[in-house]
């Protein structure tokens, strides 16, 4: 068994799954200020929606939503539901009868039918931010916008018979200095790959991805760096992550991990992940002590946790 301290203390971007408050508690709802503007008028007829859980074994219909779900029995006191990515799932005990599941479900119908729509708008949102791989696709740096340029002017050699991204020429322009190339004044960052037009959107995609994590190892080393002397601590390793939803992980002996898809958002995001992970050095827990570590070197955190948790990043497959 792993001591308490040398668990990893994990971050999350965004929740995977939503766990639904007790029964006969209520969710706190957002108060409104002021007159509320007039709603348009919704058309006669509306088709339910339709939510449906790829390994459903059961269904039912909350507040005119019909809802296919994932069903478990198992060694629990109480009937859980969680809303993930992939719909409703809920768990109850061997012995609970299904009307009681029924009812149950019908006591948080408009919680579940909120947060399944909430989570389908944000699964469509990072759908459409899934990247084609060719030349013009663009993608995110820093918070900034860079452009793909397939640029064969570039050198590049094949090796073994075939190419490998860390062998591909990856240049960063900005045109800057050209005004007559930028957009309303805003300089347009190209990033030139010495590939062929007739690449293949893997060999594109992995170029890309090989730039990036060069670019987030550097980047995080340098932040990392920077605030352990202000918190009073010591980081001994950086390893980059490719995890789904965490962002990043700190152990108790110094090892830190940070997700390489950091390098997406701006320098106050990234810098966020960092003295999180690096005040775990100092605190192994969540607790308000921990808190207070974190906003004692980055008094706006919370401005940063929020956005980290609602911005959309790049679908890479």
């Amino acid at each position: 068994m792993r001591s308490f301290l040398q668990l990893a203390l994990d971050l999350f971007d965004a929740p995977a799954a939503v766990q639904a408050p007790p029964p006969g508690v209520a969710e706190p709802r957002p108060e409104f200020h002021g007159p509320l503007q007039p709603a348009e008028p919704l058309p006669s007829v509306m088709a339910p929606a339709q939510f449906v859980h790829p390994r459903a074994n059961r269904q039912t219909r909350l507040c005119d939503a019909h809802v296919a779900y994932e069903f478990k029995r198992g060694k629990r006191r109480t009937i859980g539901m969680q809303v993930g990515a992939d719909g409703l799932v809920v768990s109850a005990p061997r012995w609970v009868p299904l009307y009681e599941v029924e009812a149950a479900l019908q006591e948080k119908a408009e919680w579940i039918v909120r947060k399944l729509d909430e989570m389908r708008a944000r699964e469509q949102r990072l759908e459409s931010t899934r990247i084609e791989w060719r030349d013009g696709a663009n993608f995110p740096f820093l918070g900034e916008t860079v452009i793909v340029v397939l640029d064969p002017t570039h050198a590049y050699r094949a090796v073994g018979g075939g190419l490998k991204a860390n062998d591909v020429e990856v240049v960063l322009h900005t045109d800057a200095q050209a005004p007559n190339l930028t957009l309303d004044g805003v300089p347009r960052l190209t990033l030139h790959i010495g590939l062929p037009q007739h690449a293949e959107p893997a060999q594109i995609r992995d170029a890309v991805q090989a730039w990036l994590m060069r670019q987030a190892k550097r980047l995080f080393t340098e932040r990392l760096n920077h605030y352990a002397p202000l918190l009073g601590v010591q980081w001994r390793k950086l390893s980059l992550s490719s995890a789904g939803t965490r962002w990043g992980s700190a152990s108790a002996d110094g090892a830190i991990r940070l997700n390489w898809r950091l390098i997406h958002f701006r320098q106050n995001v990234i810098d966020y992940v960092v003295a999180h992970e690096l005040s775990h050095l100092r605190v192994m827990d969540h607790s308000p002590r921990f808190w207070d570590t974190v906003r004692s070197v980055m008094p706006d955190y919370q401005a940063q946790r929020d956005q980290l948790r609602d911005d959309a990043i790049p679908r890479w497959h």
